[in-house]
């Protein structure tokens, strides 16, 4: 079995810090107000980039009379979208040489074509983010997407590196417990998308309590979730009132700690079973986004703490999606070199050995 690297793996691992650039300049975006920096898509203003002339100035003021330029949210903007669109571009060409590598073994085809039709999903919902004034469904939608494109790049990164290590069989449940653990963190991730979307991430200013109590009573926690919000109001600053912000902001704590007693369980069943290194790197992430989110509350929603807080949970992706594949990748292994029959077949790294 040749576990070498593929051709690709740098474009993708380029193509993955690219990502995690842009998802933070995404979060910078929102956090600074931006989102609506320019009011139409893709250009800004009819414009390739921020208007600044004055007959530019005198054109933009023209034909958007309700939008008056603000160079910096322009920019702000503008700058999100170039690296976008250049991120684009890479997954284009990541595509198109699967494609042409499509009969080289090892050569992922069908994960590089799911990236882009992901990327042409995220131009829409970033056409859609500004046609439809920052509606909140659509923003959460655009987040969600942007952290599966940087999952997915870095899950081809590691399918195109070629090294596939020997890890003992994973005990009965571990596999489940790191899959269930992913899907929280993404569920909170869309959780804490709903509440930058609203603006309820400073609902609450005091720790460990909200306005004082465990519980105040006057979390409206039915309005908090309303899905079917008109579309067409400017939802810059948010629509909803203090009582659903606060729900929102509860039910994001609620589910960190959610997340986190999932991740120490899974970080406990990984030491077990010999595997250190990716318990410590889950809850070093895990600790450093529950500071983060702590520094939210207490400092108010400092722009650098905010958007390292967005930084730290595209982190906490990553390293979920390192352990799912490196769980999953050593049972494929197994099958390839010719392991027992059951379902977990004893470990034995000889045959591995041979087969590299």
């Amino acid at each position: 079995m040749d576990t070498g690297r593929k051709p690709g793996f740098r474009l993708a691992l380029f193509a993955t810090l690219l990502a995690f650039a842009v998802v933070l300049l995404g979060a910078y975006t929102r956090l600074t107000h931006a989102g609506l920096g320019c009011p139409d898509w893709p250009g800004c203003y009819g414009f390739l980039a921020v208007p600044s002339g004055e007959a530019q100035l005198a054109h933009a003021e023209r034909h958007f009379p309700d939008a008056p330029v603000e160079a910096q949210k322009g920019w702000n903007e503008m700058i999100h979208r170039y690296c976008a669109g250049g991120l684009g571009l890479l997954i284009l060409v990541l595509a198109l040489q699967a494609l042409r590598r499509r009969t080289d073994a090892g050569q992922p085809r069908g994960l590089p074509l799911a990236l882009l039709g992901v990327v042409v999903a995220q131009a829409l919902f970033g056409m859609w983010t500004v046609t439809l004034k920052l509606w909140p469904q659509v923003v959460v939608a655009h987040l969600l997407g942007g952290m599966t494109t940087l999952a997915l790049l870095f899950l081809l990164g590691l399918r195109l590196s070629g090294s596939v290590p020997a890890l003992p069989s994973p005990a009965p449940g571990l596999r489940a417990l790191a899959g269930a653990a992913l899907a929280l963190v993404v569920g909170q991730i869309a959780l804490g998308g709903w509440v930058s979307s609203n603006y309820a991430a400073v609902a609450c200013l005091d720790l460990p309590t909200c306005h004082g109590r465990w519980w105040p009573e006057e979390a409206d926690f039915a309005n908090a979730f309303h899905l079917t919000q008109a579309i067409g109001p400017n939802y810059l600053g948010g629509m909803l009132d203090g009582p659903a912000r606060t729900a929102i902001h509860l039910s994001h704590r609620l589910g960190a700690l959610a997340v986190a007693l999932t991740l120490a369980a899974l970080a406990w069943r990984l030491w077990r079973h010999g595997l250190g290194r990716f318990a410590a790197l889950l809850l070093a992430a895990l600790l450093l986004q529950v500071g983060l989110g702590v520094g939210n509350v207490l400092w108010r929603l400092p722009l650098p703490v905010a958007v390292a807080h967005n930084g730290g949970a595209a982190l906490l992706l990553l390293g979920l999606v390192l352990v799912n594949y490196r769980l999953r990748a050593r049972t494929a292994v197994g099958r390839l070199v010719g392991y027992g029959q059951g379902p977990n077949p004893p470990y034995d790294p000889v045959p591995l050995r041979r087969a590299g």
